[in-house]
């Protein structure tokens, strides 16, 4: 049997991974030189790697996550910002979501707070975890579309399944008791379930005045607040350093 008939059956068998690596021992003048199960072993391994790159690249597709240059590894550490190196490095494990906590990133207009957000959410992603990323204004408005549609059960299990979804902007617009309540029920479908990010530019502090309704606001502040993480970012904007590199820097 020759190199084209195995290159073809691999082809017809559809593992890419598999073939782009058999091309490369194949052009290697210590080919002969490895094992048998050394050669196999490093075939199976790159279709493995290729699979879950293929995955990966799906998953953030589907994620909807803007700043796909968002990685935890470019973080600026400025003095300035005040960030806690040993408290990402450790969120950067994603034991947070394992262990089913929250993340609350605080922070004024342009200091990082949907970068470090979305950050997070790529190196999910390439651990594994299903993410979604939207707008808090976003996903309210979305709730009340799917009253009106039929598709509001749907809409809460789509919600629920996420291993971490990312709220972005909380606080921004104004929010009505209504709002407050469709928002509870999101968390409440995820409640010890899966993992939240919230980034805000209002003080914890602050969320029970502006959610409005008192008992909502218990309730959310309870099943977020008591389980998070918290970063407050501090500094200037970053924007004018950053923006123009990224436009998707936030």
């Amino acid at each position: 049997m020759n190199h084209t008939t195995v290159i073809n059956k691999i082809s017809e068998l559809g593992y890419k991974g598999l073939k782009d690596a058999y091309l490369r021992q194949m052009e290697d003048v210590n080919y002969h030189n490895i094992s048998f199960e050394d050669r196999l072993y490093q075939l199976l391994d790159a279709q493995d790697i290729f699979i879950n790159n293929k995955k990966v690249s799906m998953n953030l597709k589907l994620s909807k996550i803007k700043d796909k240059q968002a990685l935890l590894e470019n973080l600026d550490y400025d003095p300035k910002r005040e960030i806690n190196k040993a408290q990402i490095l450790s969120l950067a494990s994603m034991d947070f979501i394992r262990s089913r906590q929250n993340i609350i990133i605080n922070g004024k207009t342009g200091t990082g707070k949907s970068n470090l957000a979305q950050a997070f959410g790529i190196k999910a992603i390439q651990d594994g975890f299903t993410v979604y990323y939207i707008r808090t204004s976003t996903l309210l408005e979305d709730i009340k579309l799917s009253r009106i549609d039929g598709n509001y059960t749907n809409l809460v299990k789509r919600f629920a399944r996420y291993k971490l979804l990312i709220l972005d902007d909380f606080g921004v617009s104004p929010i009505s008791a209504d709002d407050a309540t469709n928002l509870f029920e999101i968390i409440e479908a995820r409640n010890q379930l899966s993992s939240t990010i919230i980034t805000s530019q209002l003080p914890v502090k602050d969320w029970y005045g502006y959610l409005q309704n008192n008992t909502v606001a218990d309730a959310i502040l309870d099943r977020i607040v008591n389980s998070s993480h918290r970063i407050n970012l501090k500094g200037d904007s970053l924007r004018p350093k950053y923006g123009k590199v990224n436009e998707n820097y936030e």
